[in-house]
């Protein structure tokens, strides 16, 4: 007998078994992890992905919040799940790609370690400054910090963040020393920057744009390749000659060794749900952009992103906290 009969028949059965798998995918309740506090916009928008993906299958979703570590607690928690699409990872850049590179070793791999389904939306920085500084422009911000070297800090929610790194590549791209400053969340570190305390701030339009328009914050920029639907009026880094392009993304991702079935109706599932109407407009009207990228896309987007904020880490010399 040819060792190929064995071998295709083997293949046909595997590929039939993963088949009928993705055909009767999902039978029971599904369990989104978020690795951050209820609230948030990662929170925010696994609910709105989970209420579709309920409606879409008629099976339960649950939105488990599992907080600590900087993300690590409950990306761990996927990571270790069977690979069977009923436990769901759906998280940010700065846990799942920033975090792990300020540890020596590294929590985990983004890629190897999970499976990518995809990432969902993305928005820029937006750079914040108090208004007290006698500044209206990022070329004004950039020669008011080159005349007062160190002595200008700015705010973030945690060593590593987002914020922080992004706030970087501005130090970086414009040749400043403004001092970082961490907090521990969002809210302390904005609160920081309204009350003064700190001079300058590395967040989200979504968050921090109403306080912008009641005059309590100026915006000055956006670290995106092209401007924000939600803050038309507001330039670009690049506009401005310095060449910063920042962005913190949400994505699903399962854990290691999905069935390529399941991985595809999910990820296909995902992509849909983020290109509903009502579900574009709340993520444009958030200051945000929807991707909904494909699983390999979202891959290579997570292996070029590591190897640029490793850089970032490694110049600047950052440390977990």
């Amino acid at each position: 007998m040819s060792i190929y009969g064995p071998l295709c028949l083997a293949v046909v059965l595997t590929v039939a078994g993963g088949f009928a798998a993705a055909q009767s995918y999902p039978a029971k309740v599904i369990r989104i992890i978020v690795p951050f506090p209820a609230g948030g916009p990662t929170d925010l928008y696994a609910r709105v992905i989970g209420q579709k993906l309920q409606e879409s299958w008629g099976q339960p979703v649950i939105v488990d919040n599992r907080p600590g570590g900087t993300g690590l607690v409950g990306s761990d928690i996927v990571r270790q799940a069977a690979p069977d699409g009923y436990m769901l990872l759906f998280t940010s850049n700065s846990a799942h790609v920033m975090g792990p590179l300020l540890r020596e070793p590294r929590s985990f791999d983004p890629v190897k370690d999970f499976t990518p389904l995809s990432m969902v939306v993305r928005y820029p920085m937006y750079i914040l400054i108090h208004p007290s500084l006698p500044v209206r422009s990022i070329p004004e911000l950039v020669a008011l910090a080159k005349a007062r070297p160190g002595q200008l800090n700015y705010s973030s929610v945690g060593t590593g963040s987002g914020g922080h790194l992004a706030c970087e590549l501005f130090n970086a791209a414009a040749r400043t020393n403004i001092v970082h400053v961490p907090y521990k969340g969002a809210a302390p570190a904005q609160t920081a920057l309204v009350a003064g305390e700190a001079q300058m701030m590395c967040d989200s339009v979504g968050f921090s744009h109403p306080l912008v328009v009641a005059g309590r914050l100026r915006g000055l920029a956006v670290t995106g390749a092209q401007r924000s639907a939600a803050v038309p009026e507001v330039p670009t880094l690049m506009e401005l000659g310095l060449p910063v392009e920042a962005y913190i993304w949400l994505g699903m991702l399962g854990p290691p060794g999905l069935p390529p079935a399941i991985t595809a109706k999910l990820s296909a599932e995902i992509v849909r749900i983020m290109n509903l109407p009502d579900v574009r407009e709340r993520v444009v009207k958030g200051g945000s952009e929807v991707i909904a990228n494909t699983a390999e896309q979202f891959a290579g987007e997570m292996r070029t992103e590591s190897d640029v904020w490793a850089r970032v880490i490694r110049e600047k010399g950052i440390k977990s906290e």
